[in-house]
C-alpha cells in the first residue's frame, strides 16, 4: 500500500501542507489535517515506516485508544518495581490494573502512517529536504527523493522529524533544554514479573535517571538506560548498561540473557524556544517535547497537534500562516504544555537527578511507606507526573521540609 501510494502521488509539486518525518507524531497531524480537507504530504527519509526505533514502546492506554491500533500491542503492564540504589522496593501498579501497553513500533508506526493515508495524506519514502525558501506567500522546497532533486511548494511546512530535526536546525529555531542518551537492548532470558516492568536507579547505573527492563513479548525485554553528558562524566551508557547487568544486587535477574539487538539514540526534553516562525511549525521530539520523567514523547507529540487543531486548520484555509499568527494559534496550547514540563523536570531533579545515592536511598525509604504508596497508587499516573510529585512535597513531611530547602518556587505556582 505504501508504494502505490507513493507512486501515484509523485506528480504532484503544490502541498497545503508538507510535514517532515513520518513518525507517530508526523503521521497523527497528516490524519488530522488530510482528515479536514488539506492536501497533505509526509516525507520519509528512510526506506520504510518504523525503522530504526530508539524507543521503549511505552505507549498509554489514552495514547493507544485514540489511533485503536491495538494489533501492534505486544504485552500489557501493571505497573513497576522501582529499586533504590541500595535495593529498596517501591511496586507501583496493581495486578490486573492496565497501567501501560508495549507496542511494536514498527506496527505502531505504521498503522499510523496507514491511517494517514486512508485519510487522503501522501508518503514519499527516501525522502528529504535539502533546501527550503520561505516567502510571504508560500515555502519552496527541494526535496531529495530516491537520488532526484524535486522542487515542491506549500503553504505550511512542520517538522516532526526528530531529536535531530532538520527543520529545527534549518531555520534556526533553537534546541532542547536537555538532550539525553537512550540506549537499549532487546534480550531474552531476563528473570522478571509478569505483566510488571523493572526499574534501577543509583548513579553506577544511570546518573540521574533510571534504567529500564520492559517485557515485549515471547519472553523477551527491552533493557535501557538513560543520563545526560554531563552527568555521565565521561563515562558511556553502554558502560552503565554494563554496570546494571552485573550490578550485585541484581546480576542473578541477568544471569544467562541473549542479547538479540542494541539500540542507540538521542531524547529531547525541554521546548524550544522558538516552535513557530513564518509558514514553519515544529512539533514533537522537533520541538523539545519528549517527557523529562520518562522519556516518552508519543503522548506529548498527539496532545500538541490535536490542541491547535481547528485554528491551525482555519488557518491553513485562509492562507494565514505568519509567524504571529501561528504564535497566536499555539502560545496558549504550546505554553501549556511547556509549564508542565518544566514543573516535572523540576520535580525530577529534586527527588531523583540532583541527589547522591544515599540521599535517593533516603527518598526511596519513604516511598515504599505504605501510607506514601497508598498516595502514588491512588495519583500516580504515567502521563500525568505533576500532580503525583505535587501530593509528594506536599503531603509528605520529609519532601515538603526537601522542597522547601531548595527553594524550588516552580512547583508552587
Amino acid at each position: 500500500m505504501f508504494d502505490r501510494l507513493f507512486s501515484s502521488s509523485m506528480k504532484e509539486a503544490d502541498w497545503d501542507v508538507i510535514i517532515v518525518g513520518a513518525g507517530p507524531t508526523g503521521g497523527r497531524t497528516a490524519t488530522h489535517l488530510s482528515s479536514l480537507g488539506h492536501r497533505v504530504l509526509l516525507l520519509e527519509e528512510h526506506s520504510e515506516i518504523g525503522r530504526p526505533f530508539q524507543c521503549a514502546g511505552l505507549v498509554t492506554p489514552k495514547a493507544l485508544d485514540e489511533v485503536g491500533i491495538y494489533d501492534s500491542v505486544l504485552e500489557e503492564v501493571d505497573g513497576a518495581r522501582i529499586h533504590g540504589p541500595n535495593g529498596t522496593l517501591v511496586p507501583v501498579g496493581t495486578d490486573g490494573k492496565l497501567r501501560t501497553y508495549v507496542v511494536c513500533r514498527k506496527k505502531f508506526d505504521q498503522g499510523i502512517v496507514q491511517q494517514a493515508m486512508e485519510s487522503g495524506a501522501s508518503l514519499w519514502l527516501n525522502s528529504q529536504p535539502l533546501s527550503a525558501n520561505i516567502s510571504q506567500d508560500i515555502v519552496s522546497l527541494k526535496v531529495d527523493t530516491d537520488g532526484k532533486e524535486v522542487d515542491l511548494t506549500c503553504k505550511l511546512l512542520i517538522g516532526c522529524d526528530g531529536a535531530h530535526s532538520w527543520t529545527r536546525r534549518y531555520f534556526k529555531m533553537g534546541r532542547p533544554k536537555e538532550m539525553m542518551i537512550g540506549f537499549q537492548v532487546e534480550v531474552l532470558g531476563y528473570k522478571g514479573v509478569e505483566r510488571w516492568l523493572d526499574m534501577y536507579s543509583g548513579l553506577e547505573i544511570a546518573p540521574g535517571f533510571f534504567a529500564w527492563v520492559i517485557p515485549s513479548g515471547f519472553g523477551s525485554h527491552r533493557i535501557g538506560i538513560w543520563s545526560t553528558p554531563d552527568r555521565l562524566q565521561g563515562r558511556s551508557v553502554e558502560q552503565c548498561y554494563e554496570g546494571l547487568i552485573q550490578h550485585p544486587l541484581w546480576r542473578e535477574r541477568f544471569a544467562g540473557i541473549k542479547e538479540i539487538a542494541r539500540f542507540c539514540g538521542p531524547i529531547p526534553s525541554g521546548m524550544v524556544k522558538k516552535s513557530v516562525g513564518n509558514r514553519v511549525m515544529l512539533l514533537g521530539d522537533a520541538a523539545g517535547m519528549a517527557k523529562p520523567t520518562t522519556g516518552g514523547g508519543i503522548s506529548p507529540g498527539f496532545k500538541q497537534i490535536k490542541g491547535i487543531l481547528q485554528p491551525l486548520s482555519k488557518a491553513i484555509t485562509e492562507d494565514n500562516l505568519s509567524e504571529k499568527n501561528l504564535k497566536k494559534i499555539t502560545s496558549k496550547h504550546f505554553n501549556s504544555m511547556k509549564k508542565d514540563q518544566d514543573k516535572a523536570r523540576a520535580l525530577r531533579n529534586l527527588l531523583v537527578s540532583d541527589v547522591s545515592d544515599k540521599e535517593l536511598d533516603g527518598h526511596f525509604e519513604n516511598f515504599a511507606r505504605p501510607d506514601v504508596l497508598e498516595l502514588i497508587n491512588k495519583i500516580g499516573d504515567i502521563e500525568k507526573p505533576v500532580p503525583l510529585g505535587m501530593a509528594l512535597v506536599k503531603k509528605v513531611p520529609a519532601f515538603r521540609m526537601l522542597a522547601l530547602k531548595a527553594g524550588t518556587r516552580l512547583i508552587f505556582r
